[in-house]
C-alpha cells in the first residue's frame, strides 16, 4: 500500500480522535498535513478536505446520536444557514482566491483571536466571567451560519471549526454544540464537494479533489471520530473549552507565521 494512503489514514485518525470532542472535524489541521506533507495543490486542497468529511463525518454523528446529543433546533439552524454559503465560498475560492499565501493569512485572521479568545475564557475563574450571553436570536444565527459558511467553502472545513469557537465562546455548552457543529460540516461538506465537482468542469486548474488521500484521509477520521465523540462525556467542560482554544489559535499561528515568510 503506498504510503501516502497510510500517512492519510494515519493522520485522519489522530486528527478526528483529538478534535470530534469540541465538535471539529479535523479538516482545518487537516490541510498543513496536506499542503506540506503530502504535496497536494492549491485548491484541490480544498475539495480534499471536504471530502475528508463527508468521509470522516458519519462516525462521531452516530455516536452523538445514539447518545441523544443530537437533539434540539441548533444543528437544523447551522446547516440551514451553511448550506448556501458553501457554494458561494467555493466558488470564491476557484475564481478569487487561488494562491496559498493568501489563503493561509485568511485562515490565522480568523482562527487565531477566536482561539486566544476562548483560551482567556476558559482559564478565567468563574467568578469573574461576565455572564455568558447565551444562544443567538435565530435570524442572528442563521446570518453566522451563512457567513461561516463561506468561510468554510473557501478552505474546505464545513464551517464548525469556526461555528463551535463561536457559540461556545457565547456560553453555550460544548456538549450541545459539537454535535450541531459536526452536523453542519458533514452537510455543508456534501454540498460543497459537489459543488467543486462541478467547478473542476469549468476550471483548467487543481480543482479536482486527490481522491485516494481523500478517502484514507477521511476512513481514518471516520474511526477517530466515534473514538472522540465517544470520550467526550468523560472529559470536563472547562478542559474541552481550552482544547478547542487551543487547537484554534495554535493552528492561526502557525498559518500566520507562513503567510509572513
Amino acid at each position: 500500500m503506498d504510503w501516502t494512503v497510510l500517512g492519510g489514514l494515519a493522520a485522519g485518525l489522530v486528527l478526528a480522535t483529538v478534535t470530534a470532542p469540541v465538535g471539529v472535524s479535523g479538516a482545518v489541521f487537516l490541510l498543513p498535513v496536506q499542503l506540506s506533507v503530502f504535496g497536494v495543490p492549491s485548491p484541490a486542497v480544498t475539495p480534499t478536505n471536504l471530502l475528508f468529511n463527508v468521509v470522516a463525518g458519519p462516525g462521531a454523528l452516530w455516536r452523538y446520536r445514539r447518545d441523544g446529543a443530537l437533539h434540539g433546533d441548533l444543528a437544523r439552524r447551522l446547516v440551514l444557514g451553511t448550506l448556501p454559503g458553501v457554494v458561494v465560498g467555493a466558488t470564491v475560492r476557484v475564481f478569487a482566491l487561488p494562491g496559498p499565501g493568501v489563503f493561509r493569512l485568511l485562515i490565522s485572521v480568523l482562527l487565531l483571536p477566536l482561539g486566544v479568545w476562548l483560551c482567556l475564557r476558559a482559564l478565567t475563574p468563574a467568578h469573574r466571567l461576565p455572564l455568558p450571553s447565551g444562544e443567538l436570536p435565530p435570524r442572528t444565527l442563521t446570518g453566522l451560519a451563512l457567513a461561516v459558511g463561506v468561510i468554510g467553502g473557501v478552505y474546505g472545513i464545513g464551517g464548525g471549526s469556526l461555528l463551535g469557537p463561536i457559540l461556545v465562546g457565547r456560553g453555550l455548552p460544548v456538549a450541545r454544540v459539537a454535535p450541531a457543529a459536526l452536523a453542519a460540516t458533514f452537510a455543508t461538506s456534501l454540498v460543497g464537494a459537489a459543488a467543486y465537482a462541478l467547478l473542476s468542469l469549468m476550471s483548467s486548474g487543481d480543482v479536482a479533489p486527490d481522491w485516494w488521500l481523500g478517502f484514507a484521509c477521511g476512513t481514518g477520521g471516520l474511526m477517530g471520530g466515534y473514538l472522540g465523540a465517544r470520550l467526550q462525556p468523560r472529559l470536563p467542560e472547562r478542559a474541552l473549552r481550552l482544547l478547542l482554544g487551543a487547537l484554534a489559535a495554535g493552528l492561526g499561528a502557525v498559518y500566520a507565521a507562513q503567510a509572513l515568510n
